[in-house]
């Protein structure tokens, strides 16, 4: 008690009273007290202390009352482990325990309460280690020491010692960040002058003739550079990559980050995603790419030569495959290879040093670690991957040959040079010469920029664009996409790169704004938009909260979602399966009165009926019988109660008589939510649309140089308006704070409007640059030196702590909230010095990462998991690596218990 005392005085720099209250009576935040744990975690004679235990028993001597070390016992029978199980059981219930009481049932516990428990015998040598994984497949204490009695060893006489966590210096950070800040003005510059010079070359013609020609000329070597610069800048800068570490901050790091930034901007990729093209453009980077390959993923590797893939293989979307992974003070690339006839499925995630035999296949939401091989025509599944079912591909084919691809590619970009990029600058002339104000600056180089005239135009000219361009969007997702989908069967097979995968991959583009789900999305109002454009909602009955912000599909006019189903954030309804030379449109099912979690992969042969819940990041299961009435996690699934007591809370506001009046008040503040981001949005158009008219006007003399400058400009007032209006929405008395509570509580209802609010991942552009950092820290996040992000997503920031030299690896993500049935949770997430997250890998509310822990690749951190200092935890969900095998993932549908 008196060393916790001595550590909280300290860090608040004020006299603390064992009895004191940290939050209430001595003013702590949760970053002083994820700093506090940090200072005990380095001490070796005190207990170990969560966060959880923080909230728990949140006064110097609660804590040490409940985390007093134990006392080893040299023998750890069977009876012993039950007990010590029991009565930690015991105290996190506040009951009685039986020996064969389940946990979940009979005790009331939830997820969050088991994590607590997990973390509670973690810190007890006397009893083996237990995961969430274990606490579902054996959910009472009798079953759980059975089954663990034997897996604990010999308790150690001390802790190994940490390893030191390499990091950079502030000195290479601050010249890489300066450095970097250089290039990134220069090329803007560059690429808005090139843009000002054929511009103002197009205007010189005379007629319609001599406009488009010029329009088509200019068009056509502006694509053409910013086409072959990447390639050609990836040779002069790196030359062929090898496998190989390169020190983070250094300046063989500046030349990884600059080719990975060219290679990834290149216009061709605003086509290339399922087209021939895209293996065309890495294998002019260096990959060895063979025929008949189909890529319908838009990540491209960093280090394409480090990529190996065989003739007719299929990449479904959303998978990752970088070809290197950020570790502490390092950049490690490494080789990926990928046999011939291999199917690699939706929102998979390939680590380097792996390998995928011919006619292997790996699963929707799953992983290859580093070091794991499949054999030649086997599927695997789950994170790690191992044998098992989930098979992603689908067994069509029909006659495509060389020329076929080769056409469609010449096709795409023929229409874009010849059609699309001469029409869009020919409107975009017709546009700006009609505004008086713009075409003063462009023919005279000057205008009154102070005039009533300008301001009238710029709101004139935004509310058009803006509401203009939702209208078109609402037509073309809704009455163009049904006219192209009346042209697809579902069930029947068409051959790739023809006129009917031409209508299947406009569909899927024209019906996936993310302007309309940000907008419509946690309101009454996504649904009858989800049912305008094509999903087959009938009987849904209106919650307010049915869909969240992030829903996207194949095609919407085969998919059907049964009634009284509810669906968090990113939910992608796969309904058309590929081959290497075909496609086919299946119906995507989905049951019921079931909950979908976020970061959902849901095929057309999902094996899931009515009454289930599906938890985050969940590997949908394609085997065995139909589930129902039962809970599905991790990868592979295993099952788990549909509900329990804590999140049955608030069910009672989901019916009755009360329940008219409370979704109507919900819908108001809805309303007026997006109204609210209706005018941000617009606001931002319009300030970039009077700057740009302003920065014109003076610099205009300059020549082309000048649009360089305005795009310059234009980006930097894009960073600080979207900062701004994110910092505004938690001024004050509204910021983000742990919740528990109903989606019909109108903190949710402010909590729903600071995401609308939010324009989410904008801040990626910024990735592995030190002003990554800086944009997060102004965001409201409390975040420490030297950090690598490489594109962390992050939901609600200031709910995150994170500590110095933290790795952020691609695709990473940290989400303070959940949202379960009708209930709404969130909390803090605290990740700690030198730690490390993965690709893909993500952490859910509550949870803490020790100093020097690491979260392995696309694994799934659950909410309230309290990893130790130094730790690798890995898998879905996430636990420390065992000797022993996995639990069972159930394949045939039998129950877990």
């Amino acid at each position: 008690m008196i060393a916790f005392t001595a550590i909280i005085t300290e860090l608040l720099d004020a006299p603390v009273r064992p009895d004191d209250h940290f939050f209430v009576d001595a003013g702590a935040d949760s970053m002083v007290l994820a700093r506090f744990c940090a200072r005990v975690r380095q001490r070796p004679d005190l207990p170990h202390v969560a966060m959880t235990d923080v909230y728990a028993h949140p006064t110097v001597a609660g804590l040490a009352a409940a985390l007093a070390p134990s006392v080893a016992r040299p023998a750890r029978t069977v009876d012993d482990v039950r007990e010590g199980y029991r009565a930690i059981l015991a105290e996190l219930v506040g009951a009685e325990v039986g020996a064969d009481a389940d946990v979940f049932t009979d005790l009331g516990a939830d997820s969050m309460t088991m994590t607590r428990f997990c973390a509670r015998v973690r810190r007890r040598d006397d009893l083996p280690d237990v995961a969430m994984t274990d606490v579902y497949a054996h959910p009472t204490a009798a079953g759980l020491a059975v089954a663990l009695a034997g897996d604990a060893g010999p308790v150690p006489d001390e802790a190994p010692p940490a390893q030191p966590v390499p990091t950079g210096t502030t000195r290479a950070y601050v010249l890489c960040g300066a450095a970097q800040l250089l290039t990134f003005v220069v090329f803007t510059l560059a690429y808005g002058t090139l843009l000002g010079a054929v511009y103002q070359w197009i205007a010189l013609g005379t007629g319609l003739v001599d406009f488009y020609l010029r329009s088509l000329a200019a068009v056509a070597v502006a694509f053409t550079v910013f086409a072959v610069l990447p390639i050609a800048a990836k040779w002069l800068l790196v030359g062929r990559w090898t496998e190989r570490e390169i020190p983070l901050w250094s300046a063989s790091y500046y030349r990884f980050w600059l080719a990975r930034t060219l290679v990834r901007t290149n216009p061709l990729l605003l086509v290339a995603a399922g087209s021939p093209l895209l293996p065309l453009y890495l294998r002019l980077l260096g990959a060895r790419i063979g025929p008949g390959v189909v890529m319908l993923a838009r990540t491209i590797p960093a280090c394409p030569d480090l990529l190996t893939i065989g003739a007719n293989t299929v990449l479904r979307k959303d998978s990752i495959l970088s070809c290197y992974r950020a570790e502490p003070g390092i950049i490690r690339t490494g080789r990926v290879t990928i046999g011939a006839r291999v199917v690699v499925g939706e929102a998979s995630v390939i680590d380097i040093g792996t390998e995928i035999g011919d006619g292997g296949r790996l699963a929707h939401a799953s992983s290859l670690h580093t070091g794991q091989v499949v054999p030649a025509g086997q599927t695997w599944w789950g994170t790690p991957a191992r044998p098992g079912g989930g098979d992603p591909g689908a067994a069509v084919s029909a006659p495509v040959g060389p020329g076929r691809r080769a056409g469609y590619a010449v096709g795409q970009l023929g229409w874009l040079l010849l059609v699309w990029l001469p029409l869009g600058t020919g409107v975009l002339d017709a546009v700006l010469e009609r505004i008086p104000t713009v075409a003063a600056v462009l023919s005279a180089g000057a205008a009154d920029v102070l005039s009533g005239q300008m301001w009238v135009e710029a709101l004139a000219t935004t509310t058009v664009l803006m509401f203009g361009g939702m209208v078109i969007g609402l037509i073309g997702a809704t009455v163009v996409a049904r006219v192209l989908s009346a042209g697809l069967t579902e069930g029947r097979v068409y051959p790739l790169y023809g006129l009917r995968y031409t209508l299947q991959r406009t569909v899927l583009r024209i019906t996936n704004i993310r302007f309309f789900t940000y907008l419509l999305g946690d309101s009454s109002y996504i649904v009858d938009y989800l049912r305008i454009i094509g999903h087959d909602l009938r009987r849904t009955p209106q919650t307010g909260t049915n869909f969240g912000t992030a829903v996207k599909q194949e095609t919407p006019h085969a998919s059907s979602i049964g009634t009284g189903t509810m669906v968090a954030d990113g939910l992608s309804i796969v309904n058309v399966d590929y081959s290497d030379t075909a496609f086919v449109v299946n119906r995507t099912r989905i049951g019921s009165n079931s909950f979908l979690g976020n970061r959902i992969v849901y095929t057309a042969g999902s094996r899931v009926g009515d009454d289930c819940l599906i938890a985050t990041k969940t590997l949908v299961p394609t085997d065995g019988p139909v589930r129902t009435g039962v809970g599905l996690l991790g990868s592979p699934p295993f099952e788990i109660p549909r509900t329990v007591a804590r999140d049955s809370t608030f069910g009672h506001l989901h019916t009755g008589l009360d329940l008219h009046d409370r979704l109507r008040a919900k819908n108001r503040y809805n309303r007026r939510s997006i109204a609210l981001a209706l005018a941000v949005r617009w606001g931002a158009l319009f300030g970039i649309t009077v700057l740009s008219l302003v920065v014109l006007a003076l610099v205009a003399p300059l020549g082309p140089i000048a649009l360089g400058v305005q795009l310059l400009v234009s980006l930097l007032f894009t960073m600080a308006y979207s900062i701004a209006v994110e910092r505004l929405a938690v001024a004050g008395r509204r910021r983000l704070r742990p919740r528990f509570c109903s989606v019909y509580d109108p903190y949710f209802w402010w909590h729903e409007r600071y995401w609308k609010l939010v324009v989410q991942g904008w801040d990626r552009m910024l990735a592995g640059t030190p002003f990554k950092n800086l944009v997060t820290r102004a965001l409201g996040v409390q975040i420490g030196r030297r950090v690598f992000d490489d594109g962390c997503g992050m939901t609600d920031r200031t709910l995150v702590r994170i500590g110095d030299d933290v790795v952020l690896n691609a695709g990473s993500v940290l989400q303070c909230h959940s949202q379960e049935d009708g209930t709404f949770k969130s909390d803090v997430i605290s990740v700690g010095t030198g730690a490390c997250l993965d690709v893909g890998a993500f952490v859910h509310y509550g949870a803490v990462v020790g100093d020097a822990a690491r979260i392995g690749c696309d694994a799934f951190l659950m909410k309230g998991e309290d990893v130790p200092a130094g730790a690798v935890w890995e898998g879905n969900p996430a636990a420390a690596p065992r000797s022993r095998p996995a639990p069972t993932p159930l394949l045939n549908g039998e129950t877990a218990r």
